[in-house]
């Protein structure tokens, strides 16, 4: 009786698929089978990456990851926290005077910025809007009223502007 692992035909399965599919980002997931009985454990990471073609440079030949390529959520991790889309929305919740928002996330020098863009027809406090975004995300940001209309109606309601070159 021949002892080929079940989890090396997964392995190499997903392997084909992502050589099929080489040059698109795509979700990074983890695949790996210690238990011979229930052979995969699976674990979706939400970071984008994709598989480089042609040989490494230095003469390995397994398949290549280009690194990281941003989020498949609008997750993002700011000051070593994670903030999602439904924490903003929770602001706009707490303030119904508030139209479109936009948490934009950036860098000056070593530091994480975070900005809230908030469409509004009236005169908002924005030291309300920001004692808001503090107890919903646990991190300090700055919070500017904005014209209504001037933020894009694309979904997106985090940001990351972010560059690390």
């Amino acid at each position: 009786m021949s002892r080929h692992p079940v989890g090396a035909c997964m392995f190499w399965a997903l392997v084909v698929l992502l050589l099929v599919y080489m040059t698109l980002p795509a979700v990074v997931v983890v695949v790996t089978s210690f238990n011979p009985d229930y052979p995969m454990i699976r674990l979706a990471t939400g970071d984008l990456s994709a598989v480089m073609p042609g040989p490494s440079p230095c003469g390995r030949t397994n398949v290549r990851v280009k690194g990281w390529m941003g989020r498949a959520d609008q997750t993002t991790k700011i000051k070593g926290m994670f903030v999602h889309a439904a924490q903003v929305a929770e602001v706009a919740r707490r303030h119904p005077e508030l139209g479109r928002l936009r948490l934009v996330v950036g860098r000056e020098g070593e530091q994480d910025t975070m900005v809230l863009l908030a469409e509004c027809r009236d005169a908002s406090p924005a030291d309300a809007i920001a004692a808001t975004l503090h107890s919903v995300t646990k991190l300090r940001g700055e919070v500017r009223i904005v014209a209504p209309g001037s933020l894009p109606n694309d979904g997106k309601m985090i940001a990351d502007e972010r560059s690390y070159s």
